[in-house]
């Protein structure tokens, strides 16, 4: 058989063949021969004299050395578009895929490069069964390659899986993280919030210690500007009270006389049938009247009278405190002490008990004086059960025998002389004054009694 005649029947056998390779292989080694550009061994023989080289080494066909034989791999176009072969893996350095796939890969791929060689060097001459062969290899690389590609797509889906559960878990995390976020930044709100109340309270009691503070210095130099009270405190009291009842009755009796009364019928009428040593002592009996009128009806309580004592003129605390109980008990005792008939007489108007009634205190001489005097009824009646709980007050009849252990005499030396058990044959006329008891000591009464 001629070689013709084999030629056509390698031909026909090749064409009858069936192929392995899918219509996608063929367009891919299509596109392999487009990309690969190289020189055909088979067909340029002369410029590779050592051809067998590639049959001997497939691998060696690799990355198409240069003609110097260096390492440097050739750019090739693809569609116009420059292509610039991936180098070899540096060892040490990872890759995308694996140093064993890429090996894996440039093995396959080197194998590609020789068979298709082959299958160059099987057309001339031509060979059908070496085209065959070729082919067979070629479209078998192919499928190899195929399938590595088949297992880096899987394996980059199982990873973008696995890196999407991944950041599933993480996602949740961060939201659980930011849920936990969010409740801290309530809860330091509310801290930051609780913080300034708190300081806010810390101030207030930084304030309400320091007015404290002031309060106790206050009171500490009040207390030690304060007076003792104590019975020599109270007898003290007592003789400004008496001598402050004398001082506003002599003013009285002037007005009297200056206003014509009969002071004999005024005496007789306060203190009717008395017997007076001299008329002078019918001093006496306005004295009695006045105390009489300024302690009646009050009973001994405690309160604190350094407020009252603090003032040489009492009209100026009666004018800056008129709702106190001072004020209140020097209205009441004015009113009460100053008949309007006397004010009337004295006077010619009521001027004064109008003003009182008003709740206010005149600047008048006259009312002046008799505000220092219940000044003093009013302390002795406030500190005296300060002193004492058990205070008392007492008072002494007419008639009743005269006592130097609870009796005390208007004049000097008119005491008379004391009988065994502390009396004397005197009897009392009237009391000008009551007397106090503070537990064991006792504040004698004053009374006036006729010379025994």
């Amino acid at each position: 058989m001629s070689v013709k005649s084999r030629s056509v029947q390698g031909m026909e056998h090749v064409a009858t063949k069936p192929s392995k390779a899918s219509s996608n292989i063929t367009e891919m080694v299509s596109k392999f021969a487009k990309v690969c550009k190289l020189r055909s061994i088979g067909v340029f023989s002369n410029e590779y004299p050592n051809h067998q080289h590639y049959h001997s080494n497939p691998k060696s066909v690799g990355w198409s050395a240069g003609e110097d034989g260096s390492d440097a791999t050739e750019e090739t176009e693809c569609d116009g578009v420059r292509i610039h072969p991936q180098p070899a893996a540096v060892p040490g350095k990872s890759n995308v895929c694996g140093d064993k796939d890429v090996s894996e890969m440039l093995d396959i791929v080197s194998a590609l490069k020789f068979a298709y060689v082959q299958l160059q060097e099987a057309h001339v001459p031509y060979d059908a069964e070496k085209i065959v062969a070729a082919d067979e290899m070629v479209v078998s690389r192919l499928e190899a390659l195929c399938n590595i590609k088949r297992e880096y797509k899987e394996k980059q889906f199982k990873k973008a899986k696995l890196v999407a559960s991944h950041l599933e878990c993480v996602k949740a995390e961060i939201e659980v993280n930011e849920r936990l976020l969010e409740k801290l930044k309530s809860q330091n709100r509310e801290r930051d919030a609780e913080i300034v109340s708190l300081q806010q309270k810390l101030h207030d009691l930084d304030l309400g210690n320091k007015i404290l503070l002031e309060k106790i210095k206050q009171n500490s130099l009040e207390r030690k500007n304060a007076r003792v009270l104590d019975v020599a405190m109270f007898e003290e009291s007592f003789r400004n009270a008496l001598k402050s009842i004398h001082d506003f009755a002599k003013p009285v009796i002037s007005l009297m006389k200056a206003a014509g009364w009969d002071l004999d019928m005024a005496a007789s009428a306060i203190e009717n049938g008395v017997v007076y040593m001299k008329r002078s002592h019918k001093k006496y009996a306005f004295d009695a009247y006045i105390a009489r009128r300024m302690f009646h009806g009050i009973s001994l309580s405690s309160y604190n009278v350094d407020d009252v004592m603090r003032f040489d003129d009492p009209n100026d605390y009666l004018i800056s405190n008129r709702s106190s109980g001072f004020a209140n008990f020097c209205g009441k005792k004015y009113l009460f002490v100053v008949h309007p008939i006397m004010e009337m007489s004295f006077f010619g108007n009521l001027d004064q008990r109008m003003l009182v009634l008003s709740g206010m205190h005149p600047r008048t001489p006259f009312y002046q004086l008799f505000a220092r005097m219940a000044k003093w009824v009013w302390i002795l009646q406030g500190i005296a059960t300060s002193i004492d709980p058990k205070a008392e007050m007492f008072t002494v009849n007419r008639g009743s025998k005269f006592s130097n252990a609870y009796m005390e005499s208007v004049e000097e030396g008119q005491e008379g002389e004391t009988a065994k058990g502390g009396l004397s044959n005197c009897k009392v006329e009237f009391m000008v004054m009551p007397g106090f008891k503070l537990g064991e000591k006792v504040v004698k009464s004053h009374n006036y009694e006729l010379e025994c």
